[in-house]
């Protein structure tokens, strides 16, 4: 063997200690970009004031794009590499999300992942027809499809949660739901001995309730007038069915008439005893309580008090009496 040639284990040194000075290289370059890699990935983002922002389907690189659009993350690249890097942590959602003022990469990358989607709502009032529901709803923003017609009187008013890109059927089915809970709990726990056959009676007894006071604390007591008239087949005269009876459920904006009166309809409670043959709007849940638990009286009739709540009467005297107090309230108003 020549004596100039290096020895096996010396060039194995050799080049071993080649190697190790790479790697020592290439680890203190990477210690550099990884400390800055981490200030931007836990650095306070762009955005000024809290923000909801729907981020929409496509990939990472769409949902980059709308952050950026949004001012919520200063460069789209940062999010892809961060993104990217993280990826063990679970898939990008796509929702409506509400992000926090100088939201870092790292808690935006966090929210898409774990946070819980904004809870829109939408409150349905008492006393609505199916046509008003479903106008509502239709001009709901954040719920998509139409909304069907429904039957009437089977939606419970309420406020509703909901997030973005829900289905408006979806909805009524939850409300439906609601309706037949709130229904059924009423009707177990009825009075005994009332004059309703069934929980669709419930129903549409509240319904007229709810339409004729808008006082929780009256309508109890409202139920028992109208009780008190179906125990002697008395006619109802509820002003309600009667605009029920002329426009089916769309908003009266005039003074009844007496052709209103004289319509000749099953909802016209001035011309037909009983119930009339379903709901003339969607009752809450204190109307079909006081339909199933009525007050206790022997009250026949009732009449506006001018403070927002009825006068009762258990004699068409005294009913008179409450009636010419009501409209001498009604002329000192219109002489304003």
């Amino acid at each position: 063997m020549n004596e100039t040639t290096p020895a096996p284990h010396r060039r194995r040194g050799r080049v071993a200690l080649i190697l190790l000075s790479l790697i020592l290289a290439v680890m203190i370059g990477l210690g550099a970009s990884a400390k800055r890699a981490r200030e931007v990935y836990e650095a306070p983002g762009p955005l000024a004031a809290e923000r909801a922002v729907v981020i929409p389907r496509g990939g990472t690189e769409v949902i980059a794009g709308a952050l950026n659009e949004a001012g919520i993350v200063a460069d789209a690249r940062h999010f892809l590499v961060a993104s990217q890097l993280t990826k063990g942590a679970g898939p990008l959602r796509a929702a409506e999300f509400a992000f926090p003022a100088g939201a870092s990469l790292k808690q935006v990358l966090h929210i898409l992942r774990e946070a819980r989607p904004v809870q829109r709502r939408v409150t349905i009032p008492e006393g609505l027809s199916a046509l008003q529901i479903q106008a509502l709803l239709d001009t709901t923003e954040g719920l998509t499809g139409e909304a069907e017609p429904t039957a009437e009187g089977s939606i419970l008013p309420e406020t509703y949660a909901f997030e973005f890109g829900d289905s408006r059927a979806g909805l009524i089915r939850r409300a439906q739901a609601a309706m037949n809970t709130a229904l059924s709990e009423a009707w177990r726990d009825r009075a005994p001995n009332l004059p309703l056959r069934n929980a669709r009676e419930a129903l549409i007894l509240a319904s007229i309730i709810e339409r004729e006071t808008g006082k929780a604390e009256e309508r109890a007591l409202v139920a028992s007038v109208f009780i008190n008239r179906l125990r002697r087949n008395m006619p109802l005269q509820s002003d309600p069915t009667v605009v029920y009876a002329a426009l089916g459920g769309a908003a009266l904006d005039r003074p009844i008439t007496r052709a209103d009166l004289d319509r000749d309809s099953p909802f016209n409670t001035y011309r037909n005893r009983g119930l009339p043959p379903g709901p003339i709007a969607s009752p809450g849940r204190d109307s079909l309580r006081g339909a199933t638990k009525p007050a206790t009286s022997n009250f026949l009739y009732f009449v506006a008090d001018g403070s927002g709540g009825h006068a009762f009467a258990e004699t068409l005297e005294a009913h008179n009496r409450n009636v010419a107090r009501w409209r001498e309230i009604e002329r000192q108003r219109g002489g304003r």
